[in-house]
Protein backbone atom coordinates (compact mmCIF):
# COMPACT_ATOMS: atom_id res chain seq x y z
CA UNK A 1 0.00 0.00 0.00
CA UNK A 2 1.92 3.17 -1.08
CA UNK A 3 1.21 6.33 0.70
CA UNK A 4 -0.25 9.25 -1.25
CA UNK A 5 -0.53 12.79 -1.07
CA UNK A 6 -3.55 14.80 -0.58
CA UNK A 7 -2.59 18.03 -2.61
CA UNK A 8 -5.12 20.28 -1.43
CA UNK A 9 -4.62 19.51 2.04
CA UNK A 10 -0.31 19.87 1.76
CA UNK A 11 -1.02 23.08 0.53
CA UNK A 12 -3.07 24.56 2.96
CA UNK A 13 0.02 23.59 5.45
CA UNK A 14 2.40 26.26 3.71
CA UNK A 15 2.60 30.00 4.62
CA UNK A 16 4.05 32.53 3.17
CA UNK A 17 7.00 34.37 5.48
CA UNK A 18 7.04 38.61 5.23
CA UNK A 19 10.55 38.95 3.62
CA UNK A 20 12.49 40.63 6.02
CA UNK A 21 14.28 43.87 4.98
CA UNK A 22 17.81 44.97 5.48
CA UNK A 23 18.21 46.97 8.47
CA UNK A 24 21.14 48.15 7.07
CA UNK A 25 19.66 49.60 4.00
CA UNK A 26 16.33 51.07 5.82
CA UNK A 27 18.30 53.11 8.37
CA UNK A 28 20.83 54.32 5.95
CA UNK A 29 23.57 52.85 7.31
CA UNK A 30 26.97 53.00 5.43
CA UNK A 31 29.54 51.61 7.73
CA UNK A 32 29.45 48.78 10.18
CA UNK A 33 31.66 50.21 12.68
CA UNK A 34 33.49 47.50 15.55
CA UNK A 35 33.44 51.16 18.36
CA UNK A 36 29.41 51.19 17.60
CA UNK A 37 28.22 48.67 20.49
CA UNK A 38 24.87 49.94 20.87
CA UNK A 39 24.16 48.84 17.42
CA UNK A 40 26.24 45.50 17.34
CA UNK A 41 24.36 44.37 20.39
CA UNK A 42 21.04 44.10 18.65
CA UNK A 43 22.53 40.92 16.21
CA UNK A 44 23.82 39.16 19.46
CA UNK A 45 21.94 36.73 21.06
CA UNK A 46 21.27 36.42 24.89
CA UNK A 47 23.86 33.91 24.36
CA UNK A 48 26.26 35.63 23.13
CA UNK A 49 25.88 34.07 19.70
CA UNK A 50 25.93 36.01 16.82
CA UNK A 51 22.19 36.14 15.37
CA UNK A 52 22.11 34.52 11.70
CA UNK A 53 20.86 36.17 8.67
CA UNK A 54 17.34 34.63 8.47
CA UNK A 55 16.51 36.21 12.21
CA UNK A 56 18.36 39.48 11.41
CA UNK A 57 16.85 39.85 7.95
CA UNK A 58 20.31 41.24 7.10
CA UNK A 59 21.89 40.84 3.18
CA UNK A 60 24.96 38.38 3.05
CA UNK A 61 27.02 41.36 2.66
CA UNK A 62 26.01 43.26 5.43
CA UNK A 63 26.33 39.89 7.35
CA UNK A 64 29.76 39.58 6.92
CA UNK A 65 30.99 43.16 7.76
CA UNK A 66 28.44 42.58 10.82
CA UNK A 67 30.57 39.78 11.86
CA UNK A 68 34.06 40.96 11.63
CA UNK A 69 32.68 44.06 13.38
CA UNK A 70 31.30 41.96 16.35
CA UNK A 71 34.47 39.49 16.47
CA UNK A 72 36.94 42.86 16.44
CA UNK A 73 34.90 44.12 19.25
CA UNK A 74 34.83 41.41 21.22
CA UNK A 75 38.79 41.45 20.79
CA UNK A 76 39.31 44.35 22.41
CA UNK A 77 37.02 43.80 24.98
CA UNK A 78 33.75 46.00 23.77
CA UNK A 79 31.82 43.25 23.41
CA UNK A 80 31.74 39.70 25.79
CA UNK A 81 32.57 36.48 24.36
CA UNK A 82 29.83 34.98 27.08
CA UNK A 83 26.97 35.91 29.33
CA UNK A 84 28.27 35.48 32.80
Amino acid sequence: MAFQKNTANSNNNFRKRRKKVDPFLGDKINQIDYKDVVLLKKFISERGKILPRRVTGTSAKAQRKLTIAIKRARTLALIPYTVQ
